[in-house]
């Protein structure tokens, strides 16, 4: 997803109009300090473990994270640009406030 405009308005959607926005963002902050696989972000988010594998889902449908082999206990990394990190910031200085 090259284009930052569609970036942007994927970014709202995804973080600022659904219920699972919150949750993406602690998510993608977690994986953005270091690599982890869905049982290390259960442990650290204190989540149900479906909750993550959904929420991950999402996020490597969008092209938002990528992951090492398909396999269990697979690590998940970050999949953005410095320009595209830069908007994800942006758009969540703006609706950080309701979370």
């Amino acid at each position: 997803m090259h284009d930052l405009k569609a970036f942007r308005k994927n970014v709202w959607y995804l973080v600022g109009a659904t219920r699972g926005g919150p949750m993406r963002i602690r998510i993608i902050y977690e994986l953005m300090d270091r690599p982890l696989n869905a049982n290390q972000l259960t442990k650290k988010l204190g989540v149900d473990y479906k909750t993550v594998r959904h929420h991950l889902e999402v996020l490597k449908k969008n092209n938002w994270i990528t992951m090492g082999e398909e396999k269990y206990g697979s690590l998940f990394f970050p999949a953005f640009t410095e320009e595209q990190k830069q908007v994800f910031e942006e758009v969540f200085l703006k609706i950080g406030k309701k979370f």
